[in-house]
C-alpha cells in the first residue's frame, strides 16, 4: 500500500468540537470498514480551515471513493514519496 496526504478544505475546522470530530471520525471508519478497497486511515491534523489526513491505500481511487461516500472534500490527494525528520540529517 502507498501513503497519501489528503488536504480537505473545511472552513472553521479548527472550531469543531470534540463531539463533532468524533462523529466525523466514526463516519470515516464505518466507510473504510465497508469498502472493498485496501485503505487505512493513519491520522489527521486539524488546522483553522483545513484537515490534513494521512492514509495508506491501494491507490488514489480508493481515497477519492472514501471521500465521495463520506461526503468529505478531497481538495488535494498526493502520494507521499518520502518521509524525513531530524534523524534524516544524521544519516
Amino acid at each position: 500500500m502507498r501513503k497519501y496526504v489528503i488536504e480537505r478544505e473545511i472552513p472553521g475546522a479548527g472550531n469543531l468540537s470534540e463531539d463533532e470530530l468524533q462523529v466525523i471520525s466514526q463516519t470515516s471508519c464505518k466507510i473504510i470498514d465497508s469498502m472493498d478497497s485496501e485503505i487505512r486511515w493513519i491520522h489527521s491534523y486539524v488546522t483553522d480551515d483545513k484537515i490534513y489526513c494521512i492514509y495508506e491505500a491501494s491507490g488514489e481511487d480508493a481515497i477519492r471513493e472514501h471521500a465521495k461516500q463520506g461526503n468529505f472534500p478531497a481538495n488535494s490527494v498526493e502520494e507521499i514519496k518520502a518521509i524525513i525528520d531530524p534523524s534524516t540529517a544524521k544519516a
